[in-house]
């Protein structure tokens, strides 16, 4: 009896963070730096900054395969090789397709990241914030639900976040992508400075802007005291960055927290469910599932953040039934898993410019320009609801000449020359929440710590076609404008998934009816545990998502300390 006692007391903690990645690495700061004992669980390896980044140095000629990946590599992976980073560099920080299967009820490309540090390994780092044009966009358009949160409400944590990371960008004062915190921009290119002088002259409300992105460009006292240093623009993020020159969780908040000493990290803990006690209504704790050993264990917590990833935390609740709820964790509404949403990235068009002949660009800038959404944004004006946004940017091919023979073709390969000036974009679709888009629970198949396999069933609408279609016309024509030749259109038709942006399933609202969770992240029927990763987006608007995570994490962290102490959780 003795032996329980202490075995619970020892696995027995102020809060549980389910999750290590960007969100995750956000929680466990936050809760750590206000003095609870937290529990970090991540289900995949521990991966500790500078020590393992096996390839963050390695040149180009030390690669096996100068870099790409074997063949039998890729059609062992037909899902994650087509993820532009799946190279010999980083490939390590992603899970193969065979170590986690999934369902696919419908094409649908799942990109995952298990280690500590999960995607924020990998992300592309582009950090732009939410304004009042997308908090009420739901409402004003009439689809999914009312965001229960306003710009206002989370403008300070956007702040506080931004701080702490590190955003490069410029204050361009666009009403529907608010300013924010930023250290110095990085530099357009002299075409991209063209396009943009040449949209400006064209269009009121359009513009063309330079990508505002979590590179530190200026160090801060606060990122000295991270011992993160300015970005080396070497533009191999994905490798690990050596310097922390670029926000992520094993550089910045993961250490922070663990200087606290208040942060217990285990690594290689897969969270099987949550455990919900009928006599006090409330979650008490996580069965845990141990990668390795498969051995069970749980653990104990007046409070539980889930930070598994959007697609990993919906599965996670809906593992998570007990007789109150048969259904998933806090799933009163019946509406979790469902109205899952994604980004549309199926489109792109590319175009030459041969002007400037006498420019070119200097080094690797990790960052690209960006084209704040335009369409819809203060009146409906097309056939479809809401709108996209775009990545842009221009470059010079060097162009090496194999001619000749002997001293001339020395003289040819060690002279390149320039070629004209490529321009390209990429769209960013925001796709609109559908019960008919949703995650649920395989009932036949189980993975290897003998949870239910993830069975996903998403697709586009007419309402996509009808971006796609206008996304590119738009932005033909405005590279026509800016006399742009050899404009080309593409529209790949991948899956969804590939875009790494799903959101939703646990989504907020004001209505415990139709929605998961309050305004502050917690569930309507479950107060002690919140959900503050991409599971809770009501909506996905056009910004890349992550900023919006980590203002989430740290209002809804610091709530829930102020409802601890208070003894309302």
């Amino acid at each position: 009896m003795n032996a329980n006692i202490d075995a619970t007391k020892q696995n027995t903690f102020d809060a549980i963070v389910i999750g290590s990645g960007i969100s995750g690495g956000w929680a466990a700061k936050e809760l750590t730096e206000k003095g609870l004992k937290t529990l970090v669980l991540e289900r995949g390896r521990d991966v500790k900054h500078l020590k393992d980044y096996p390839t963050t140095n390695m040149q180009p000629w030390e690669f096996p395969h100068y870099g790409q990946m074997p063949k039998e590599v890729k059609d062992a992976n037909p899902v994650v090789s087509k993820c532009y980073a799946f190279n010999e560099d980083a490939a390590h920080f992603f899970v193969k397709d065979q170590e986690h299967p999934y369902v696919q009820d419908k094409p649908f490309d799942w990109i995952r990241g298990y280690q500590v540090g999960g995607k924020s390994l990998l992300w592309a780092r582009q950090t732009q914030r939410w304004s009042n044009f997308d908090f009420e966009g739901p409402a004003r358009d009439g689809f999914a639900v009312d965001w229960p949160i306003r710009y206002k409400d989370i403008e300070p944590w956007y702040s506080y976040v931004e701080k702490f990371a590190g955003i490069s960008g410029n204050k361009d004062g666009i009403p529907a992508l608010p300013d924010g915190e930023f250290l110095p921009p990085m530099e357009m290119t002299k075409v991209e400075s063209y396009f943009k002088d040449k949209v400006a002259e064209n269009y009121k409300d359009r513009h063309i802007i330079i990508g505002r992105c979590a590179h530190i460009t200026q160090q801060q006292p606060i990122h000295a005291e991270q011992g993160r240093a300015k970005c080396q623009h070497r533009n191999l993020c994905q490798r690990g960055c050596p310097f922390g020159g670029y926000f992520s969780s094993n550089a910045s908040t993961i250490p922070w927290a663990e200087r606290t000493g208040n942060m217990t990290l285990r690594p290689n803990s897969v969270v099987h469910s949550i455990i919900y006690d009928e006599q006090k209504g409330r979650a008490t704790g996580v069965r845990v599932i141990d990668a390795e050993t498969k051995a069970s264990t749980e653990y104990y917590a007046r409070i539980i953040f889930v930070n598994a990833a959007a697609l990993n935390t919906n599965l996670l609740l809906l593992n998570s039934t007990s007789n109150r709820f048969p259904n998933g964790l806090g799933n009163d509404s019946g509406t979790l898993g469902k109205y899952v949403a994604f980004h549309n990235y199926r489109a792109r068009v590319s175009a030459q410019y041969e002007g400037y002949a006498e420019y070119t660009k200097a080094g690797n800038r990790p960052n690209g320009c960006y084209i704040p959404r335009f369409r819809n944004v203060f009146k409906q004006e097309t056939d479809f609801l809401r709108g996209y946004a775009a990545g842009f940017q221009a470059f010079r091919h060097v162009e090496r000449s194999s001619d000749g023979i002997g001293a001339d073709l020395k003289d040819n390969i060690l002279h390149p020359s320039l070629g004209v000036w490529s321009v390209g974009s990429h769209m960013m679709g925001e796709t609109i929440p559908k019960e008919s888009n949703y995650v649920a629970l395989d009932k036949d198949q189980k993975d290897a710590w003998g949870m239910p396999l993830l069975k996903i069933s998403m697709d586009y609408d007419d309402n996509d076609e009808k971006m796609v279609k206008d996304y590119l016309e738009q932005i033909s024509e405005m590279y026509s404008k800016a006399g742009f030749t050899n404009i080309q259109t593409f529209d790949s038709h991948q899956a969804p998934g590939l875009d790494i942006h799903e959101m939703g399933g646990a989504r907020m609202g004001h209505d415990p009816k139709t929605s998961m969770l309050n305004k502050w992240n917690q569930l309507h029927a479950c107060k002690n545990v919140f959900v503050t990763d991409g599971a809770c987006m009501t909506s996905t608007s056009t910004q890349n998502p992550s900023l919006t995570y980590m203002a989430f994490t740290a209002r809804a962290a610091d709530y829930a300390v102020k409802q601890m102490k208070a003894n309302e959780l």
